[in-house]
């Protein structure tokens, strides 16, 4: 078998221009070329294609059966290559698919806007995930671009092929029923919760980051992890199911409101959800340049680096977290 041939577009070029001038010096005046480097391209062209694909003469030059059976193909070629080119010109970047998790939360849609205020001529699209879990199979596919969640809770495997820069620390919630006995105070301690059933999205394949989070708190404060609900699309069905159960439900303090529930913020620890910007190794875009700016720009303007004192995290979160945070952020405890 012999070895397959890698031809350089610009011997095709070449080779086209002759083709259409049929003439070797109005070729090269075309191109922008010496003609002897002309017909070096397209002696080279010859060789690698093993055949003759000019008869040349003092008086005329002619295409040669290969060479008329090549031009239709050399042609689509470069209107190919020329199609790819223009994709990827100067101010012609394709769309960043940024995923925010959920309508309503606050961390990822600020970013998002701030990040398209810093790059006007970006198109930065919202896209919607539900959980980083779900998010990092897109990621790594490249159907989606950047995402936003706890990055220690992914499994190494998907970690690996992934980046991500500290966004915030998100004091966390409970959602309750309106009649709920808690429902009255401004804040729950942790410690008013032992013994409870707790809604952290248990089964759900997109959300495991998030559950394993929650187990991790519930287990140092005696709290029950609920089993899985159906699992629900959607703000109204969430609601629905949530009524219907009538199950507390862990959050973060900016999680959108639901009709017949309030949001009070945990205390006594207040524990923290970690949020990264994650998006795949490798990446370049200037939309994702605008997005990570505009983290530094809104972390470091409202403190979201900062963790209260006494705030709960699992100890992996704060090393991850601690991983490419910038200097003087205030991070670090």
């Amino acid at each position: 078998m012999s070895a397959p041939v890698h031809l350089d577009p610009r011997l095709l070029r070449a080779f086209v221009a002759v083709a259409e001038e049929l003439h070797f010096t109005r070729a090269a005046a075309r191109l922008y070329v010496a003609q002897q480097a002309l017909s070096r391209d397209v002696r080279r062209l010859e060789r690698e294609l093993g055949a003759e694909l000019f008869v040349r003469t003092t008086r005329q030059v002619t295409l040669t059966p290969d060479g008329e059976r090549l031009l239709p193909h050399a042609r689509r070629v470069l209107a190919a290559q020329d199609d790819l080119l223009s994709v990827f010109a100067a101010g012609q970047a394709r769309p960043l698919l940024v995923d925010i998790n959920t309508p309503g939360l606050v961390t990822g849609r600020r970013v998002l806007y701030r990040a398209r205020e810093l790059a006007p001529d970006c198109e930065l699209m919202a896209r919607y995930e539900s959980g980083l879990t779900g998010a990092a199979a897109e990621l790594l596919a490249g159907r989606l671009d950047a995402s936003f969640g706890r990055f220690a809770g992914l499994d190494p495997a998907l970690r690996s092929g992934l980046e991500q820069q500290p966004v915030r620390y998100e004091p966390m919630a409970v959602v309750l029923p309106e009649d709920h006995p808690l429902a009255g105070s401004a804040r729950v301690p942790l410690s008013a919760l032992a013994g409870e059933t707790v809604y952290a999205g248990a089964g759900n394949p997109r959300t495991r980051e998030w559950t394993d989070l929650a187990l991790r708190l519930f287990t140092d404060h005696a709290i029950r992890l609920a089993p899985p609900l159906p699992l629900a699309v959607g703000d109204e069905e969430f609601g629905r199911i949530m009524a219907k159960t009538r199950t507390p439900v862990l959050a973060v303090v900016d999680f959108p409101p639901l009709p017949g529930t309030v949001r009070r913020p945990l205390v006594d620890p207040v524990p923290l959800s970690p949020v990264s910007l994650v998006w795949r190794k490798g990446l370049v875009h200037p939309g994702l340049t605008a997005l990570r700016t505009a983290v530094a720009e809104i972390a470091r303007g409202e403190g979201w680096l900062r963790r209260p004192a006494g705030g709960w995290i699992p100890a992996m979160d704060t090393e991850v977290m601690n991983q490419g945070v910038p200097d003087g952020t205030g991070a670090r405890p």
